[in-house]
């Protein structure tokens, strides 16, 4: 088995059972994770959790991020506003290992309300087991860096 890294999982109150598998499943894969909440089923603003996963990421005080809300749309955008982030969302396996592969992606994002929890277990798996592949891909996340950081 190879070297397994720290995960972050958040969520909003739609996600929280699917949230709850994942951390599950995630720790049986032999990965350390971090459980960013929410905690129960109450209303949270996802953009707070979103960015609390996202800034742990950058930081390095983990390694990939999976983030759930009703779509995967909200906490992705919310994810992607913290500078270096690359948050993609995916409800399949090929696009999960091409975030990784071609992206660099370091968080997958999923909606609980599109896919169901044994799907949501396999694409974060897929997502955790991919790597990025640099070749032609790494001038193009080379070219997203430059335009976070230089602003074109």
């Amino acid at each position: 088995m190879a070297e397994k890294w720290k995960v972050a999982l958040g969520c909003d109150e739609a996600a929280y059972d699917m949230k709850q598998a994942l951390v599950a499943h995630i720790q049986s894969l032999g990965y350390d994770v971090e459980d960013f909440g929410t905690h129960d089923a109450k209303p949270v603003l996802y953009p707070d959790v979103a960015l609390e996963v996202a800034q742990a990421v950058s930081a390095g005080r983990v390694d990939r991020g999976v983030l759930i809300c009703g779509t995967g749309i909200g906490v992705a955008i919310s994810a992607n506003k913290v500078p270096g982030i690359r948050a993609a969302q995916a409800h399949d396996t090929y696009s999960a290992e091409r975030a990784r592969k071609s992206n660099d992606a370091q968080i997958v994002t999923m909606g609980a309300r599109v896919i169901g929890i044994e799907l949501a277990k396999v694409i974060a798996e897929t997502f955790l087991n991919s790597e990025f592949s640099g070749g032609s891909s790494q001038a193009k996340v080379d070219r997203i860096a430059a335009y976070e950081r230089d602003g074109r």
